[in-house]
């Protein structure tokens, strides 16, 4: 039975792949994060351990112990704001710690799964294919690229998964789109939501999932997974308002300029998910589906 060590294992892609890993695949999961403990363990029937990927000697020591035949890396520096000033961390996070994920795998010959985002592309003319020419616009972008070209030249077996705008449910995660705009709007307070970013959404479920065809198949390089539609920020907004029964007028549409982020935004973006969908018959929900999904999951 092949052995998958999972980093950032207690975040909403984390507890996604572990959930969906265990459900679907025989594989023998070692879950890890910085925590000291699973959140979603509730009958202790993981391998859990401690790690900070950050730490190389400490990958180094969890990887000979467990000798996993992969490694999905889950962890990241996603604050794309915050990635402007805590640039140190970011780094960190995004860049060295996907180096010494690269020097652990070499010793127990590990295919490591990495997971990256549009944000290595500029917004102007997507949606992207994976072999469209990368161009990032934030420090955000930059370290994911930065960490994605880590991967291409170490001579390591790996798969690069791009997504974009991840949302889900998972136990004490940080607030995504979805769950930030079903809190503001069940609370029936006003939000200001962008007319000009253009993207799919990808319901955690969905990345999980792809992420395991990649595990499962002998697969090798960048793949797009992603939700099946590509729409603006306010059409997934008013999708979520029919499928949890919100007053759409509680929405105010604005530019991106508008709200003066620290870091740009790739505006006209997404990414084409062909190449899965033909591989290893990739099937991915669009906003509505997802966003039934989300909701049947709230309710659990």
């Amino acid at each position: 039975m092949a052995k998958v060590l999972i980093t950032g294992a207690n975040g909403l892609l984390g507890q996604a792949v572990v959930t969906i890993f265990s459900r679907e695949s025989d594989f023998e999961l070692i879950p890890t994060s910085v925590e000291p403990e699973l959140f979603m363990d509730r009958n202790n029937s993981f391998n859990y351990e401690q790690l900070d990927i950050t730490v190389k000697e400490n990958v180094k020591k969890i990887v000979k112990k467990h000798n996993p035949d992969i490694i999905v890396n889950c962890a990241a520096f996603t604050d794309v704001d915050k990635s402007e000033f805590e640039r140190e961390l970011c780094w960190k996070l995004n860049v060295d710690a996907v180096k010494n994920l690269i020097i652990a795998s070499r010793i127990s010959d590990a295919k490591v799964i990495h997971i990256s985002t549009d944000y290595i592309f500029d917004g102007k003319n997507g949606p992207y294919m994976e072999d469209a020419v990368p161009n990032p616009i934030s420090f955000y972008g930059r370290s994911k690229l930065a960490g994605e070209n880590a991967l291409t030249t170490s001579g390591i077996d790996f798969v690069i998964v791009r997504t974009i705008v991840l949302y889900g449910v998972g136990i004490k995660v940080k607030p995504n789109f979805a769950t930030w705009l079903i809190n503001k709007l069940s609370a029936k307070n006003p939000v200001n939501i962008v007319t000009d970013q253009i993207g799919n959404a990808t319901i955690s479920d969905d990345l999980a999932y792809g992420i395991l065809k990649c595990a499962e198949l002998d697969v090798y390089g960048i793949y797009n997974i992603a939700g099946k539609d590509i729409i603006s920020r306010l059409e997934f907004t008013y999708n979520l308002c029919d499928v949890f029964n919100f007053d759409k007028l509680l929405i105010n549409p604005i530019l991106t300029s508008d709200l003066k982020q620290p870091a740009q935004r790739p505006l006209k973006s997404g990414l084409i998910t062909l190449k899965a969908e033909t591989e290893f018959g990739f099937k991915p929900m669009d906003s509505k589906e997802g966003l039934q999904l989300l909701k049947y999951q709230m309710e659990m």
